[in-house]
């Protein structure tokens, strides 16, 4: 099996056979970590850079695992810490790093498009880790790896996006994947967080009112409040979004049918998402951040000379 591209810059650039073969190939490595030995020695001959410019807790920790587990070298880059911090640039970074032999690179950054330049630029195969309000495709794979082990396939499975849509890089990796694999989506939030262009540009029902979403989904993807890049107040307050576009259990309780929900963390508990919403019966949220490990080890697997 064979992915049709050398790096994963991001969703719109797999065919629907790339995102199965990804899936697949997760599906096993998820039977590996479920051994008393979970190491394999897949990438025992390769060497990957962690190359994060943004705060990073869950990416990269499953980044960082999924690269133990296939025995590969590794090394972590963190612009706070570096000679980024002096002004070195992204370019010069990289290609010092790179004369150290490094085949791989999975990065994160504060700009759209950043893994897409350097892919541009060096021979190693790169990495999206998430790129400003761009694309974030490990999430989204992980995401539709979760609901495929859920509900057994993506087809015809409706899919509701709830919250921040307008900075969300998980909401748009997540539209392009469903929308490949057939899946139906709404997207869903307030209009100040909703993209005017997303309805046509994207194909995507656009519905304001969060319980009507949720009586539509089977699955409900919720997203954090990313106020971190919000330059002007977007909403009245924290507790006003709570009450408006908060799931609650409540809210939940209302419905006349059981929803899966979802989260790509961090939660903003008692925001978008109320804590036994989160710790509830119907939450896979757990499940997305085990089955991480899995879908990165696919990644990687895949992308290097081994898995080709």
């Amino acid at each position: 099996m064979k992915l049709s591209t050398k790096h994963l810059l991001g969703i719109k650039n797999l065919t629907k056979e790339d995102i199965e073969i990804i899936l697949s190939t997760a599906s096993n490595f998820k039977d590996v970590l479920q051994r008393p030995v979970k190491k394999v020695p897949s990438l025992r001959d390769v060497t990957i850079v962690n190359l994060f410019y943004e705060n990073s807790t869950r990416t990269r920790m499953s980044f960082e695992l999924a690269e133990k587990r296939l025995s590969a070298d590794t090394l972590n880059f963190a612009a706070s810490s570096s000679s980024a911090a002096k002004g070195e640039t992204l370019l010069d970074t990289v290609n010092n790093i790179l004369s150290m032999k490094v085949d791989m690179v999975v990065m994160r950054h504060s700009a759209s498009g950043a893994p897409h330049f350097l892919a541009k630029h060096i021979p190693a195969a790169i990495v999206n880790a998430g790129d400003g309000i761009n694309e974030h495709p490990t999430q989204a794979l992980l995401d539709a790896f979760s609901m495929q082990e859920k509900f057994g396939s993506l087809q015809g499975l409706k899919v509701a996006i709830i919250g921040d849509i307008m900075h969300s890089r998980v909401a748009l990796s997540n539209i392009y994947l469903l929308k490949k694999m057939g899946a139906e989506i709404v997207v869903a939030g307030p209009p100040t967080l909703i993209p005017k262009y997303i309805s046509e540009a994207l194909n995507v029902r656009v519905e304001y009112n969060v319980k009507n979403a949720l009586q539509w989904c089977d699955v409900a993807n919720v997203l954090r409040i990313q106020l971190e890049r919000q330059n002007q107040p977007l909403f009245s307050s924290l507790r006003e979004y709570n009450l408006a576009y908060g799931v609650s259990q409540k809210l939940l309780d209302s419905l006349d049918k059981q929803i899966t929900i979802m989260h790509p963390g961090p939660i903003n508990r008692g925001v978008e998402l109320d804590s036994d919403v989160a710790d509830g019966n119907n939450s896979i949220i757990l499940n997305q951040v085990e089955n991480g490990v899995a879908v990165r080890m696919a990644v990687l697997y895949l992308l290097s000379n081994n898995g080709n």
